[in-house]
């Protein structure tokens, strides 16, 4: 089964420790086209085969041993299927007879996972009778974690003793070019009638790219906008908010202005990928009556407000040079939008991008909007900025620069603050042994709390990762809801302000791991740019405090619309 992962282009492993998963473990372990990472705690372990599977596009395997270990790994398939991230879950399991008797470290792993896999598959206790159909099962699982749309697959893999011993001969591989191994290969551009509907319906209108996750290339998106005179709604998780001349970054201060929205609202929509997360555009598009169309790889339908028209099952990359070249062949009679429209949007971006600016610029202490604006600002070139949910891949979305040659990764498929840490070190280790360049982490408190064990032995994994933990002592983003004003501060504190009161410079010691806190706001971006210059894990913890936060969330927002009023 390793040999035939290896063949098909799996490089990876993430192993947990355990002893009923031993044969599997010495197996990949012996292979010598197999990294093995150790972990020691399988929740980890599972999100850094996310991260790993995240950069790689192919999968990353998690070895468990049976039991409860199995059960941790659930939050990462979810994630992984959600999201669309392949990942081979390897879950050791006691025989049948040891099943219903009481046996420890048994549970029943029959579907453990339920709907979040793309396939369970238990071939039994092996059986030396059954060896000419193990590269068969192992590519059956390959296949399924990498065909459209990828996704985790479960392998449940009972061993009975003894568990060590001598390998014997491989079992004998198909022929180099007959592999089945290899995924169906999926169409990635439109057919051509779908082009030249398409171009009929866009062509001539003022319209909008919303460019949200999981684009290719985003080159052609601007291209398109280009031609077409349309601005492009830049998520950071799409790879579209570059310095482009149709980038529009600041969409959602942008949008809180209600006479700036209804004067920019278009007559047509194009969504790209995956939705941002700002609730203030998924609002605005839901309350436009005009034709919107989304295009995604494997056309699943992104609309939690039921608005959509069509969707195109297709790469947003691909789709976009199709029509691209369309137009610009003439194969469609259109003329751009109205001359001004993508000025006006442009124009309106800028002026809220000075006004953030001027407003972040009284503040000696740090802010949260400031340090993601600085964060991303730092970061060297070639970076892989991972963004945790809650508050940090928002204050990244609304309030930072356009910024050439950084990609954002962010766990957007669940939307959770689960294994962010162990995710960041995946991408690390990825990055690692594929594309030279830094990663950094910006992530709250209490995501960066609820992964500590993401830091056990990170230290020593040779990857360069500089971590950004904006601490505010708690939920900082229960302070935006309505239970803030509607409980009073005691109850308010203790059931979502949640403080913790750690010392989490001494966390990070305590690990090994070089960590510094910063007064000043104008101490962020130095000591980021330092930590990615001296290599290696670094921590860099940014206080701030939760009811100020709130205060300059609505003092940007009240800056924005004096500027645009």
């Amino acid at each position: 089964m390793v040999d035939e992962w290896v063949r098909g282009g799996v490089t990876d492993a993430v192993v947990a420790p355990g002893s009923r998963s031993t044969p599997l473990v010495l197996a990949l372990e012996r292979h010598d086209g197999v990294r093995v990472h150790v972990h020691h705690d399988e929740r980890s372990a599972a999100y850094v085969a996310l991260g790993l599977g995240m950069v790689r596009r192919r999968p990353a395997i998690v070895v468990t041993t049976s039991g409860t270990a199995a059960v941790e790994v659930h939050p990462a398939v979810v994630e992984a299927h959600e999201a669309r991230v392949p990942m081979l879950v390897c879950t050791a399991d006691r025989p049948p007879e040891l099943h219903g008797v009481g046996a420890p470290q048994t549970v029943d792993q029959q579907q453990l996972y339920g709907r979040a896999v793309r396939r369970f598959l238990d071939p039994g206790v092996p059986d030396e009778a059954m060896a000419s159909s193990w590269r068969s099962f192992a590519a059956q699982a390959l296949v399924a974690t990498m065909d459209s749309p990828p996704g985790p697959v479960h392998l449940n893999l009972p061993f009975r003793d003894p568990l060590v011993g001598e390998p014997g001969p491989l079992p004998k591989g198909i022929e180099p070019g007959r592999a089945w191994h290899v995924p169906a290969v999926v169409s990635t551009a439109p057919d051509p009638t779908t082009v030249e509907s398409l171009a009929s319906a866009i062509g001539g209108r003022r319209g909008v790219i919303v460019a949200g996750g999981g684009i290719d290339l985003a080159d052609e998106v601007h291209a398109l906008a280009g031609v077409l005179g349309w601005p492009v709604l830049a998520d950071p998780r799409s790879g579209c908010r570059t310095r482009a001349e149709t980038t529009v970054s600041h969409f959602d201060p942008l949008l809180r202005v209600p006479a700036l929205a209804r004067r920019l609202a278009p007559e047509v929509v194009v969504r790209l990928g995956s939705l941002p997360a700002s609730k203030v555009l998924g609002q605005w598009l839901a309350a436009l009556d005009v034709w919107q169309l989304a295009v995604e790889v494997d056309g699943f339908r992104y609309d939690p407000d039921r608005n959509l028209d069509g969707t195109v099952a297709a790469e947003p990359g691909e789709t976009c040079a199709g029509l691209r070249t369309h137009l610009e062949a003439g194969g469609t009679d259109v003329a751009v939008a109205a001359e001004g429209w993508l000025g006006e949007w442009v124009h309106a971006d800028a002026l809220a991008a000075e006004a953030i600016a001027s407003a972040l610029s009284g503040h000696e202490e740090p802010t949260e909007p400031a340090t993601a604006r600085d964060v991303v600002r730092a970061v060297p070139d070639g970076t892989a900025l991972v963004v945790s949910s809650s508050m940090p891949i928002r204050d990244v979305e609304w309030f930072a620069a356009p910024r050439d040659h950084v990609r954002v990764l962010s766990n957007r498929g669940a939307n959770g603050i689960d294994g962010v840490v162990s995710t960041a070190v995946g991408v690390a280790l990825a990055r690692a042994a594929t594309s030279p360049g830094p990663t950094a982490l910006l992530i709250g408190d209490v995501a960066f709390l609820h992964d500590t064990n993401g830091l056990l032995g990170a230290a020593r994994r040779g990857v360069d990762l500089v971590i950004v933990v904006v601490d505010n002592d708690g939920g900082g983003i229960f302070s935006f809801l309505p239970q803030a004003d509607a409980l009073g501060a005691e109850p308010f504190e203790r059931l979502y302000g949640t403080p913790h009161g750690v010392d989490l410079v001494q966390l990070a010691a305590a690990h090994g791991i070089s960590a510094r806190r910063v007064a000043r706001q104008a101490e962020v971006a130095p000591a980021v740019a330092e930590a990615a210059a001296l290599g290696g894990l670094h921590v860099v913890v940014v206080p701030t405090e939760r009811a100020a936060n709130v205060a300059v969330h609505r003092e940007i927002e009240a800056a924005v619309t004096t500027a645009l009023s």
